[in-house]
């Protein structure tokens, strides 16, 4: 006769399995909440500045034309000839400059806007007053073949909040997206197979029959 050895299991696993179903979306629901509170607080405030600038159609151009050179200084604005000299007003690197600031522009209204981010709200002033004056400076030197000039609109303003995100509400985006993966999991959670406690029914085999059974 052999002994079957029975299998042990660990407290903390039976502890887990008698906790509620609820119990998933709740600890998910604190856990995404925690997270993005700590995510808000650890990361670094951003401040954006924008600065504004149009293209102004000489007596020998048209306003579709000084449209259409809009959208070409939008696209240059960002390129290395226009960056060197902007880094001498901003005060800082070519890199820096590359990294932070992005320029748009509208198919209805000839007009420039650089927009620049940093985790100080006065060089992000500085930067996107640089650009639009680097800007500016190269359309001059080119009107004479263009025939538009670009002429400063708007010069960015010191912000007075962060564009960034607060800890409070990256803490409700973290809870919110830990409650729906809590939700997730409690959907994909193994339905028991009896009462707690109690192990599932395990399907019963037919034995071999022997040579008795067989009918002769």
């Amino acid at each position: 006769m052999t002994d079957t050895p029975t299998r042990l299991r660990l407290p903390s696993l039976d502890r887990v399995r008698r906790l509620p179903a609820w119990s998933a979306l709740v600890a998910g629901t604190l856990l995404g909440g925690l997270s993005g509170g700590a995510y808000g607080l650890l990361t670094p405030a951003e401040y954006t500045a924008t600065s504004y600038v149009v293209a102004v159609p000489t007596d020998q151009a048209t306003p579709e034309s000084a449209r259409g050179f809009a959208q070409a200084y939008g696209r240059v604005a960002t390129q290395l000839a226009v960056l060197g000299d902007a880094q001498v007003w901003a005060g800082v690197p070519v890199r820096t400059l590359r990294d932070s600031v992005r320029t748009a522009t509208s198919p209805d209204a000839p007009m420039v806007s650089v927009t620049a981010v940093s985790e100080r709200p006065g060089t992000a002033v500085d930067m996107a007053n640089a650009v639009a004056r680097a800007l500016t400076r190269h359309a001059e030197d080119t009107k004479d073949s263009t025939r538009v000039r670009l002429v400063q609109f708007s010069r960015a303003v010191k912000p007075s909040a962060p564009a960034s995100a607060s800890p409070a509400v990256t803490a409700l985006v973290g809870a919110s997206a830990g409650g729906l993966l809590g939700g997730l999991a409690l959907l994909a959670r193994p339905r028991r197979g009896g009462r707690d406690g109690e192990p599932a029914p395990s399907a019963s085999v037919p034995g071999p029959a022997s040579a008795a059974d067989v009918p002769r």
